[in-house]
């Protein structure tokens, strides 16, 4: 049996079969154990059977060798035979595949190439009514064509041009179009298409828009919008097209559908950005009359915006490189009855179509400076004189607005030319008005009412504006901005009006980006004078002027600075027994440009190193002996001073973060000094106990350096530690103090690197008063060691089974349970110290872990529990479900559901809080598993909503509606009157 035979025997039934048995044809061909001609002969009987699906597989099976062969088997005579048997062959099917391979061999020629397309062409008709598989192959062979053999095809003309058309006609498989916009975007770019581009325009636009949704299941992964990228490519491919592109998405734009209209919107920026001068220009007037409807007239923001977009791509296309500002370019006919029409508007400057007008003039201005130009001859001089009519403040701010869009545009044209303006260029456009503009804001700015908020925040964004205008504002003239800001900030009584004074200092923060020389001469200066060297009981009196400095501290010339002053206010306040909030302020000024510092790359971190870390750690220490100031053992001082001291150290190289970890607990303590580390002392006086912040702090900060604590002595090692750490916890009866204590605990035992200081932990979790080596206290007291050590374990996934269990354990235990369900909530909670930052060890799936294990536990140990111990269960699994991500979550939301319903009964409100709030993403996420429940679930939420004191309580240190901030406030207000409407009637029912 032939080789044909058994493949036309095995082509129905095993698909796979029968291609090895071509493949193996193939092979005996390579080995020359058959020959061609061989192949060809035994396809006779086949390939002339009056049975079309039988002729199809023979040729199908010769396509099938050809394509397993490589790509140096045939000759050039043989290529040439096989060419024309598939191309005659082509209306039997099957043969596509053959010539596929064939065009890719570099023995294809011109002639083969043009033989194929005429093939194809001559068939078409035949060809397109197959299958979808097949017209794909058709589709795929004519853009192999078009790829490998270009230059053939294009030899052939407007022949060509019909016959690709004619073949990709009527096509609406996705995949298929990928391939025809594709083929037809070459076309249109690269070959003459004057004769016949309505043709060739048509056959694309045929297809707009896209209206296709791809299934939930596409292995394509072919979207919507690459089917309209590519569509709108070839609709933009030429400027031949215009006259046929311009009228129809313009017709098409009248449609309802704000989709369609976002489609048409972006194919004509597309359109105006890719065809030439001549093109656009005729069509721009049209253009404007229709677009300007969807911006004067806005009723959907997106369309305005898409639409201004298009007008500016229109002026970008007429304007580039033009430098001519004459009123006969193209550009110029195309704004004058733009603005001619912005100035009918803007003389009524509070209707509603005044503000779209500012838009459209900003958007046109911005798109070169030639426009810039003309627009601003055109407009700025009526705006003025309007400005001096009209008497409201309301109408003065609307105009200043399109002043200040006009300025943004101005802005936005210097930073596209790259370049600096030079006094032999042209007048920059709005020179003529300086004097004028710089007056007219600064008297909005300075002489108007302060409870004129809004109009102010306008004029200041006016003056900062023209500041940054390149080369238009002297010095002097930035200067005295500087100055109105700076008044702002410190001189102005701040109650309600927070919104100016943050605008003021955020306008020098970026005039400090250009003129920061400014800033220090005259900023500086005036706001460090500000600063008391006595601490006030008005503590307004400095934060808002530390606040305005940090937000300066841009440029690294102006935060050297920032650091030194006040480090040198420091020492004064210090110096005379200031108040610790002083203090606290300033040490948190400096905490926050550091931050926005790459310090490992620092100049200055080795001084920061000795002038803070050093010199404040060792002052703190001989503060709490009696011996410093004594707002450095205040232990929110001690906080910031930790926060601050840790995050210079995390900086450090390993030599010095080791030099620092040996003073994790002396504190770098000098010869002569009263202090001593608190470590291994009883009946310790609470100031040196609160040492131990800032231990802690630098414990972080020093990560695997640590190590180096336990060569200080040869009594001291991790065990020994940790057993005095777990002592020290015991008996601190100050929270915080103890809070951080239990802080060590966890660094100490989530760092360590053996497996004996594991085991250690272990101990002490499970009997920390034996390891602690002290008298029995209350249970209770304990918990917070046992859950700070699991929460070191489990974060680095070491013996969480075992970890949990004791902790799950815990929870039916009537004297420590209630406290232990609350532990759970610390388990998985982010911690500023016990973070990457400091160097913890946090594996990747320690929280889909432990929920895996928690989850599963905890419902069926609630349904086994006592009552009086049942709302452990639910406080725990409260606990754990605020930290865990949503997807993890909804794993195992069949046994969730019940327990957070009862969650909702608990008078606990913070975990009602997290309850509702897990509850509410379930609901998103997974609306059916809520379903069977949304009686319960809706009658529980009833419950809550009727407590008033619980529903303010629910959501602790939200906003309220007498913030001082006035937006905040404004937000507040609208959601509680939009709350108490809910219950309303609809006025339309």
């Amino acid at each position: 049996m032939s080789d044909v035979q058994r493949y036309l025997l095995k082509v129905d039934e095993d698909k796979d079969r029968a291609q090895r048995i071509a493949e193996e044809t193939a092979q005996s061909l390579v080995s020359k154990t058959k020959s061609l001609i061989d192949v060809v002969q035994s396809l006779g009987e086949y390939i002339n059977d009056e049975d079309a699906s039988i002729r199809s597989k023979a040729v199908t099976y010769l396509s099938q060798v050809i394509s397993a062969l490589p790509n140096t088997t045939l000759s050039r005579q043989q290529v040439q035979v096989l060419c024309q048997f598939l191309c005659d062959r082509i209306e039997d099917g099957g043969a596509v595949g053959g010539l596929r391979k064939l065009q890719s061999l570099g023995r294809f020629n011109r002639e083969m190439a043009i033989m194929t397309f005429r093939a194809l062409v001559e068939h078409f008709q035949d060809l397109m009514i197959r299958p979808h598989a097949q017209r794909l192959q058709i589709l795929e062979l004519v853009n192999d064509l078009m790829l490998n053999h270009r230059g053939s095809l294009k030899s052939l003309g407007d022949d060509a041009i019909v016959g690709i058309t004619d073949l990709i006609s009527g096509e609406k498989d996705p995949r298929s179009l990928m391939i025809i916009f594709s083929v037809l975007q070459v076309i249109m770019v690269e070959w003459d298409i004057a004769a016949k581009a309505e043709t060739l325009f048509d056959s694309a636009f045929c297809y707009f828009p896209i209206t296709f949704r791809p299934p939930p299941d596409d292995p394509y992964r072919i979207t919507a919008q690459d089917l309209k990228n590519r569509l709108r490519g070839c609709i933009s491919a030429s400027s031949h097209f215009a006259p046929f592109a311009f009228p129809q998405l313009l017709e098409k734009l009248d449609s309802t559908s704000p989709n369609v209209k976002k489609d048409v919107l972006q194919t004509l920026t597309a359109c105006t950005t890719s065809y030439n001068v001549a093109a656009v220009s005729n069509w721009s007037i049209t253009l404007w009359d229709s677009l300007k409807y969807e911006i004067l007239n806005v009723q959907e923001e997106d369309l305005a915006e898409d639409s201004l977009v298009t007008l500016q791509a229109i002026a970008i296309t007429l304007g580039r490189d033009l430098t001519s500002t004459s009123q006969t370019t193209h550009l110029a006919r195309y704004l004058k009855p733009i603005t001619n029409e912005c100035k009918e508007e803007l003389q009524a400057p509070q209707h509603k179509k005044a503000k779209p007008a500012g838009q459209i003039l900003s958007s046109l201005a911005a798109s070169s400076s030639t426009a810039l130009f003309l627009i601003v001859k055109a407009i700025v001089p009526p705006l003025l004189t309007i400005y001096q009519d009209v008497d409201s403040i309301a109408s003065q701010k609307a105009l200043l607005e399109v002043l200040v869009q006009i300025f943004n545009a101005a802005v936005l044209c210097d930073e596209a030319s790259g370049l600096v303006r030079s006094s032999a260029d042209a007048e920059h456009p709005l020179v003529p008005f300086k004097d004028r503009l710089f007056e007219l804001f600064s008297q909005a700015l300075m002489s108007s009412p302060s409870e004129e908020v809004t109009f102010r925040i306008v004029a200041l964004k006016g003056l900062l504006r023209l500041c940054q205008v390149r080369n238009y504002l002297q010095n002097s003239e930035i200067g005295m901005v500087v100055q109105y800001l700076d008044e702002i900030v410190l001189a102005e009584d701040p109650s309600g009006r927070e919104d100016v004074k943050d605008e003021a200092i955020q306008a020098l923060v970026e005039i400090s980006k250009i003129k920061h020389h400014l800033i220090m001469d005259i900023t500086f200066p005036a706001f460090i004078a500000n600063l008391p060297d006595q601490s006030t009981k008005d503590q307004t009196d400095y934060v808002v002027t530390l606040e305005g400095l940090a937000r300066l501290s841009v440029e690294k010339s102006i935060s050297d600075t920032l650091i030194r002053r006040l480090l040198s206010k420091l020492e004064t306040i210090l110096q005379n027994d200031g108040q610790a909030s002083y203090a606290q302020a300033l040490l948190s000024t400096i905490d926050y440009v550091l931050s926005r510092r790459d310090l490992p790359s620092d100049s200055n971190l080795s001084s920061y190193h000795e002038r803070i870390v050093v010199t404040y750690v060792c002052k703190a220490a001989l503060a709490s002996v009696g011996s410093g100031p004594q707002a450095l053992v205040e232990a929110a001082t001690l906080e910031i001073l930790g926060r601050l001291v840790g995050r210079i150290v995390c900086a450090l190289d390993e030599h010095k973060r080791r030099s620092v970890a040996i003073e994790t607990y002396t504190l770098f303590k000098q010869e002569g000094m009263l202090f001593k580390p608190v470590l291994y002392r009883q009946d310790i006086p609470e100031e040196q106990r609160r040492m131990m912040i800032l231990s802690t702090w630098i414990l972080a900060s020093v990560g695997q350096a640590a190590d180096a604590l336990y060569t200080m002595a040869d009594d001291v090692g991790f065990d020994s530690l940790l057993n005095e750490l777990t002592r020290l916890a015991l008996m601190e009866t100050i929270p915080m103090i103890r809070h951080y204590v239990l802080k060590q605990i966890a660094l100490l035992v989530n760092r360590s690197s053996t497996s004996k200081g594991l085991s250690d932990a272990l101990r002490v979790m499970y009997k920390p008063f034996e390891a602690a080596q002290i008298f029995p206290t209350t249970s209770i007291d304990v918990t917070p060691i046992v859950f700070w050590i699991a929460k070191a374990l489990l974060l680095r996934l070491s013996h969480t089974q075992e970890v949990l269990d004791h902790a799950l354990g815990l929870l039916s235990d009537k004297i420590c349970g209630s406290t232990s369900a609350r532990g759970f909530g610390l388990l998985l909670a982010p911690d500023e110290i016990i973070s990457k930052q400091y160097g913890a060890n946090i594996r990747l799936l320690a929280k889909q872990k432990v929920f895996s294990i928690c989850a599963p536990r905890i419902a069926a140990d609630f349904r086994a529990a006592e009552a009086s111990v049942k709302p452990n269960y639910l406080v725990a699994l409260s606990g754990i479900l605020k930290d865990v991500p949503t997807e993890v979550t909804m794993t195992e939301i069949a046994i969730l559901l019940p327990l957070l319903l009862q969650s909702l009964d608990l008078p606990d409100q913070e975990v009602k809080a997290a309850t509702i709030e897990s509850l509410a993403v379930i609901s998103q996420e997974s609306p059916t598993a809520v379903e069977g429940h949304m009686s319960s679930l809706v009658n529980r939420l009833l419950q809550a909503a009727s407590k008033p004191t619980e529903n303010i309580a629910i959501f602790p240190g939200r906003v309220k509606d007498n913030d001082p901030k006035r937006h905040v406030r404004k937000m507040a207000v609208e959601c509680r009157a939009t709350w108490t409407n809910m219950d309303e009637p609809d006025q339309d029912a």
